[in-house]
């Protein structure tokens, strides 16, 4: 059955959502506080605008066509580390503001890491996870950091040489990456016969081909998770979906999942969601999780 607003409360002590509404957000990331545009936050902050003002170092504007720029009203170093407590060792993110609104870091996924980490553990050091859509690692890091043997793929370099940094700063090593179309790669691991106890996808929305074609992700899900049931290991495994297209609601996560991944006895997803100082619950995004056992 499909879960959805089950996360705990968020406990992480360098990341914080302070406000949210007015179709806007107000997050700390270690000492840095910052005002990024949030869509799905319909209704009126807690917090007046004046001490939002007050407390934000920088503020990302939308201007239009999917073009935003940063406002700074504090002098800070704009690119910054923090690090998030992971079974007690640490991963660590380089920050940096990003003409996308983006700073390198989706806090939301942190349940992700945890499960991720457990799975791992679970399984042993045989353990080999793909990560496709990878951004800038923090399931690949948690995944190295429970001794998985992993694959990290995106297909835009500069990502790629983010999350390499973060691996640096993470103490950890061995990350094999690979720059390339997360598609085109996990069908070729499908002819290899390559199998992986752990698969982890967070595919945008919406984007656009090596060659300049646009994509959703309503057209191309089902193929892509056919394809991950291909390289899925059949005695033990597990797979974890990021979503945020609008109409992917949890049962449609978990339906998704029951017509593809076919190797997989366990299915659920839930809404994610961070917790704001004020009391609000900011949606994120869902997350399907399948199991082996």
């Amino acid at each position: 059955m499909a879960k959805s607003k089950n996360q705990s409360r968020q406990q992480w002590s360098t990341y914080s959502l302070i406000d949210c509404g007015g179709g806007r957000k107000l997050e700390r990331f270690g000492s840095v506080i910052l005002i990024r545009p949030e869509p799905a936050a319909i209704w009126t902050p807690k917090l007046p605008k004046d001490e939002w003002a007050r407390k934000a170092h920088a503020e990302c504007i939308q201007l239009g066509n999917n073009k935003t720029e940063w406002k700074f009203s504090k002098d800070f170093n704009k690119s910054w580390m923090i690090g998030y407590p992971l079974r007690g060792k640490s991963i660590n993110f380089n920050l940096q503001l990003t003409k996308f609104k983006h700073v390198g870091l989706f806090p939301e996924h942190f349940v992700n890491w945890n499960y991720i980490y457990d799975s791992v553990k679970k399984i042993g050091p045989s353990a080999k996870v793909l990560n496709l859509f990878a951004y800038t690692g923090g399931a690949s890091l948690a995944a190295k950091m429970a001794g998985a043997d992993v694959v990290h793929v995106d297909s835009i370099k500069q990502v790629i040489s983010w999350a390499k940094s973060n691996m640096t700063s993470s103490n950890l090593k061995d990350i094999r990456w690979v720059v390339e179309d997360a598609l085109k790669f996990v069908a070729r691991e499908n002819k290899r016969g390559n199998t992986y106890h752990g698969v982890i996808l967070d595919p945008p929305a919406y984007g656009l081909g090596a060659k300049g074609e646009r994509w959703r992700l309503e057209d191309s899900i089902q193929e892509i998770m056919q394809m991950v049931n291909g390289v899925l290991d059949k005695r033990e495994h597990f797979v974890v979906l990021n979503t945020y297209s609008p109409g992917f609601t949890p049962l449609v996560v978990e339906n998704v999942m029951k017509s593809t991944l076919h190797k997989s006895k366990h299915l659920s997803a839930k809404e994610l969601f961070l917790q704001s100082e004020t009391g609000f619950k900011m949606p994120t995004g869902v997350t399907g999780i399948a199991t082996s056992a």
